[in-house]
């Protein structure tokens, strides 16, 4: 399976509004729930009042489109990283997911990846 890391310095954090998003930007994943609503996108474009905010995530992107019946691919490489002591933040699209993980530990990440046989692209 390839996986392709994305150069893009992520924040995850969570805002008071949909309305304080900027939905022009080129890259975000917004979630809103009835407890809390979440915002991931690029460092630069985070707004500037939030109501929790962490930076410094790193991400990879499962290359190709996921077919809904594909069964523990998120598992899979998630168990890789905990072996390797690192966290992981998750998100889903249509199409794919995305893979976040701490600045720090990006290195780490795809020599972790690699050696369990994920190819990078």
């Amino acid at each position: 399976m390839k996986l392709k890391p994305l150069s893009l310095p992520l924040t995850v954090c969570k805002v008071a509004d949909v309305g304080s998003v900027t939905r022009g930007m080129d890259f975000f994943f917004l979630a809103k729930t009835d407890e809390e609503i979440s915002l991931v996108c690029k460092t630069e474009d985070t707004p500037s009042v939030t109501l929790a905010r962490e930076d410094g995530w790193r991400a990879f992107r499962i290359e190709g489109m996921l077919d809904f019946s594909l069964i523990g691919i998120l598992s899979k490489i998630s168990a890789v990283l905990a072996e390797n002591g690192i966290g992981i933040f998750a998100v889903s699209t249509y199409n794919t997911d995305y893979i976040l993980v701490k600045e720090q530990d990006f290195a780490r990440a795809m020599t972790a990846l690699t050696a369990a046989g994920y190819e990078l692209a």
